[in-house]
């Protein structure tokens, strides 16, 4: 049977049926033995069956993504595919968002402890003067790996060096470790200066955690993307108006203020996790990635303007779980499985993340939040 996408209105709406050959989501396939699950599993008993549905269609203007996209999500949550349907719904009959990929870094925070100040700042002058060393390094580490940066941290006698990495179309946690690990021999073994500590990672480099380095920098891909929703769209796929998102979303930002939220945002962290396990990326990464800021304005013209920046969409379309059977299927319904695609995900991903904005917003503003959770969130009896 083909997988049909979920409602993209809520309560109710239309469904298309859209044919797909997947038979590791549709279980016609045996399930995969330990040995071929080496890199990904230890203690292998087997597998965690999560339902998958199929959001959209999404209309992106990118570089990379030029179109609209069937987009899977996993998750157990009634209503979250419908929601974000609905919001894909509104960008796509808005003639699409327009995102770009405007940044991309992974980066890596090792921890030097010298004998005292002067060492310290002495260490940092030898670590900045051999970039081109550590370059080369990591170009004959990694076949993909490029060294972008590194950024020291000095106080007292430790130094915390941020290294930063372009990762190729990986999400790259594990490359920049071993990139980093290979840069920090050559530093112990050249650089003159005593060190009595050394970790290869001191919780600085915003891996797996919200912090505010990677919100104002980058961690993964920086995405920024921007639609125009026309008010008959709000009126009737939104059900609300450019005046009542834009006076919710205003709210919104006050709570974001009052609580000390990292950006402006109602739940990207939904359509993330969702995303993530779908397509074999680091489930763990959303707590890094679900942060960023949305902003809704009523233009000149009467519609809604929305723009969402994501900085820390740690995404690949190889390596990881990406290889995976479901997981690759679910990259395949969008086109982003191997060399090349990482763009195109990031892309797609900031998509996802504005599409549930709006969708959530606009239930919000409009009371319908709790009567969509009540039809599509609980088991009938």
């Amino acid at each position: 049977m083909p997988l049909l996408p979920a409602t993209t209105d809520l309560p109710k709406g239309d469904t298309t049926a859209h044919e797909f050959d997947l038979p590791e989501l549709e279980g016609r396939t045996a399930l995969p033995e330990a040995k071929n699950l080496r890199g990904n599993i230890e203690n292998y008993i087997g597998m965690a069956r999560v339902p998958v549905g199929l959001a959209g269609p999404l209309f992106i203007r990118g570089e990379d993504m030029d179109g609209e996209v069937m987009v899977p999500l996993a998750t157990t949550e009634g209503a979250l595919v419908a929601s974000y349907s609905r919001g894909m719904k509104a960008i796509t009959e808005s003639g699409g968002a327009t995102a770009r990929v405007v940044d991309t870094g992974v980066q890596r925070a090792p921890y030097f402890k010298l004998e005292g100040l002067p060492a310290a700042g002495r260490f940092v002058a030898w670590t900045l003067a051999h970039l081109e060393d550590f370059a080369a390094i990591t170009g004959k580490t990694s076949r993909y790996a490029q060294f972008k940066q590194v950024k020291p941290i000095l106080e007292g006698n430790s130094v915390t060096l941020v290294f930063e990495f372009f990762t190729g179309d990986a999400a790259g946690q594990n490359m920049v470790t071993i990139c980093t690990n290979q840069i920090c021999r050559f530093i112990l073994a050249e650089c003159g200066e005593t060190i009595n500590e050394f970790y290869i990672e001191s919780n600085a480099s915003g891996d797996k955690k919200a912090n505010y380095q990677s919100f104002q920098h980058v961690r993964g891909r920086k995405v920024s993307i921007e639609v125009t929703l026309p008010r008959a769209v709000v009126c009737a796929v939104l059900k609300s108006t450019p005046e009542n998102m834009e006076r919710f979303g205003r709210a919104a930002a006050y709570g974001s203020l009052k609580t000390g939220t990292l950006g402006v945002q109602a739940h990207c962290a939904n359509g993330l996790a969702a995303l993530f396990i779908a397509c074999g990326q680091d489930a763990a990464c959303v707590a890094e990635a679900a942060v960023g800021i949305v902003r809704l304005e009523v233009n000149a013209d009467g519609d809604l303007y929305a723009a969402g920046t994501f900085p820390n969409l740690i995404v690949g379309s190889v390596g990881g779980g990406t290889r995976l059977g479901t997981q690759r299927e679910c990259l395949e319904i969008m086109g982003c499985f191997g060399p090349g695609k990482a763009n195109r995900l990031a892309e797609i991903t900031a998509g996802v993340c504005l599409a549930g904005e709006l969708s959530i917003l606009a239930a919000l503003a409009e009371g319908h939040f709790v009567q969509a959770h009540a039809s599509l969130g609980r088991q009938k009896e």
